[in-house]
C-alpha cells in the first residue's frame, strides 16, 4: 500500500480503529511510519439534536454554501489552528487570517472544496463574525453516516465556545440530510470532553500513521 501511495504521489497515511485491527500497528511501525492515537467518538441516532445556543457577541454559527464569502476564511483558518495546536488561546488572529486567505487565493483550494459542496460530498459550517469564520469544520456524508473532519478555531478566538457551536451546526445539518450516525476523531482527551457535551461518546481509539515529517495537509479525497 505504501508503494502504491508513493506511485500515485499522495500522502503516505493509514487510518484504522485500534480495537478492530490490533495487529496492524506493529506492521505499520515496522514500515517506518509514526502512529498517533486519537479518541474515536460517535453520536448515535437516538441522541437528541443539539441546540444552537444563542450568542450575544455577534458570532453566527451557520452552514456555508459554495459561494459563501466566508468560505475562504473557513478553510484558511485551519492552517493557523493546526499551527498552534491545543485548546489554549493563541496568538494568530484576524490579521493573520486575512493574510492566510490572501495567500491561498490563487491555489485552487477554495474551488476544490466548493465543488465538493455542490456535489453534496462535503458540508462546511463556520462561526462567522464580521465576514470571517473564526471557527470552522466539515462533515462528509456517505449514506446514513457522516464523519466530522477539519475542525479548527482561530487561536486568538479560542475559549469562546465556537467549536462547540460549529459542531452543533454540523450535526444539525447532517441530521437534516438523513444522517443517523455522526462520528469524529478528537485530537486528545481534553478535546473529546468538549464533544461529549453534545452527546458524543467514546467507542474506541483511532490510529493515524504517517511519516515522521508529514506532508502538507491535503483537501478531502
Amino acid at each position: 500500500m505504501l508503494a502504491r501511495q508513493r506511485e500515485l504521489g499522495v500522502a503516505e497515511s493509514f487510518e484504522w480503529v485500534a480495537e478492530s485491527t490490533p495487529g496492524l500497528r506493529t506492521a505499520v511501525e515496522r514500515a517506518g511510519l509514526v502512529v498517533h492515537e486519537h479518541p474515536l467518538l460517535v453520536l448515535e441516532p437516538q441522541v437528541p439534536l443539539p441546540e444552537l445556543p444563542e450568542r450575544s457577541d455577534g458570532v453566527v454559527p451557520r452552514v456555508l454554501g459554495a459561494d459563501d464569502p466566508a468560505l475562504p476564511s473557513a478553510l484558511a483558518l485551519l492552517h493557523l489552528a493546526f499551527g498552534e495546536p491545543g485548546t489554549q488561546v493563541g496568538t494568530a488572529g484576524a490579521a493573520e487570517l486575512d493574510e492566510a486567505v490572501a495567500g491561498r487565493a490563487a491555489d485552487g483550494s477554495v474551488e476544490r472544496v466548493a465543488s465538493r459542496i455542490r456535489a453534496g460530498l462535503t458540508r462546511v459550517a463556520g462561526a462567522v463574525q464580521d465576514g470571517r469564520a473564526l471557527s470552522a469544520g466539515q462533515h462528509q456524508p456517505v449514506g446514513a453516516v457522516s464523519e466530522i473532519v477539519g475542525m479548527g478555531t482561530l487561536p486568538a478566538a479560542r475559549r469562546r465556545g465556537l467549536a462547540l457551536a460549529v459542531t452543533a451546526a454540523l450535526v444539525r445539518d447532517a441530521r437534516s440530510r438523513g444522517v443517523g450516525t455522526v462520528f469524529l476523531s478528537a485530537s486528545d482527551d481534553d478535546v473529546a470532553r468538549i464533544y461529549s457535551r453534545l452527546g458524543f461518546r467514546r467507542v474506541g481509539t483511532a490510529l493515524i500513521a504517517e511519516p515522521t515529517e508529514p506532508a502538507e495537509p491535503t483537501e478531502p479525497a
